[in-house]
């Protein structure tokens, strides 16, 4: 017996829920290591060609493995729809580059939190969802936690919170990005998906990064390789362990992630995370958990009434 196929096997053996969150655990390491690599090379290299970089190793990476399952996988059914959609996935990550260099681990991770919380506005506004009381008493607290994990910077005033303000401003950004890509994948696959980012990502960002043009080293090229893999093992992770089970089972494990970044802010930067940091997270995990928990929910509702209304 292979190890690959023992290791399979052992899986398998698991049940879905525990594999579910062991993928999210691996998915938080992978994007708190990738946070940490893009933000060593944002000290040499300006944000947005390190932007470029990212995407078009990312594609790279990727490429391969999608040729090897065959051309329909690169081939997309709604080109329009994906350059409109990554459009606004350069703009989100454009923002959030910028932001890299001069906000802590820890924090971009607590503010990462939010992404349910505009998800669900934005399933409002875009598809029509109802939003109950109890969900708009989720999203009010989550949007308390965020001035929270604010609070120190806000007291010195908007020059010194503007870093973090630009990753506020990414989230609901992405958010409308991820929403997008949900109606990409009643067409398209998610790795088609991921290709497609990885190249248009890539295509828009290119003039600004020609503009802002540095010398790139041996060792940057290797970090960029790292955080290729290290996105796309993320990426996977993420989908296999939303594939294994309910995201309200896995959304716990993903608070793991806040564990990983302040580690390696303290060991890389020396930064150590405020308590309000800790404390503003809880509160936006806390409340962004109860409307993954809310989603699982409705959306287990509706597949129990389709029969019985089809009969």
């Amino acid at each position: 017996m292979t190890i690959a196929s023992y290791a399979r096997r052992s899986a398998e053996a698991l049940g879905p829920t525990t594999r579910g969150i062991l993928w999210m655990v691996l998915c938080g390491m992978s994007f708190a290591l990738l946070n940490a690599l893009t933000r060593i090379v944002t000290a040499d290299l300006h944000p947005w060609q390190t932007q470029f970089l990212r995407y078009c190793f990312g594609g790279v990476v990727i490429l391969p493995f999608l040729l090897r399952g065959g051309l329909h996988l690169v081939r997309t059914k709604n080109l329009r729809l994906q350059i409109g959609r990554n459009l606004v996935h350069t703009v989100a990550s454009g923002l959030w580059f910028l932001a890299l260099p001069l906000v802590p681990l820890a924090e971009i991770t607590a503010i990462s939190f939010t992404g349910p919380i505009f998800m669900t506005i934005g399933a409002m506004l875009f598809f029509g969802e109802t939003v109950r009381a109890r969900r708009w008493i989720a999203i009010a607290l989550g949007f308390f936690g965020i001035l929270i994990v604010l609070y120190p910077k806000l007291q010195l005033g908007i020059s010194a919170s503007s870093a973090s303000l630009l990753l506020l401003v990414a989230a609901p950004v992405s958010a409308c990005s991820y929403l997008i890509a949900k109606v990409l994948m009643r067409q398209d696959q998610p790795e088609t998906i991921v290709l497609w980012q990885a190249l248009l990502v890539s295509l828009f960002t290119l003039p600004f990064a020609l503009w802002f043009w540095r010398p790139v080293a041996d060792m940057h090229l290797a970090l960029f390789i790292l955080a290729g893999i290290l996105g796309s093992t993320g990426h996977y992770a993420l989908n296999r362990s939303i594939k294994a089970t309910d995201i309200s089972a896995t959304q716990p494990s993903r608070f793991l992630e806040l564990v990983w970044a302040s580690a390696l802010g303290a060991l890389i930067w020396g930064d150590v995370p405020p308590v309000w940091t800790f404390v503003g997270a809880i509160v936006i995990f806390g409340s962004t958990t109860y409307i993954a928990r809310r989603e699982a929910i409705a959306d287990r509702n509706r597949r129990q009434s389709e029969p019985s209304a089809s009969a």
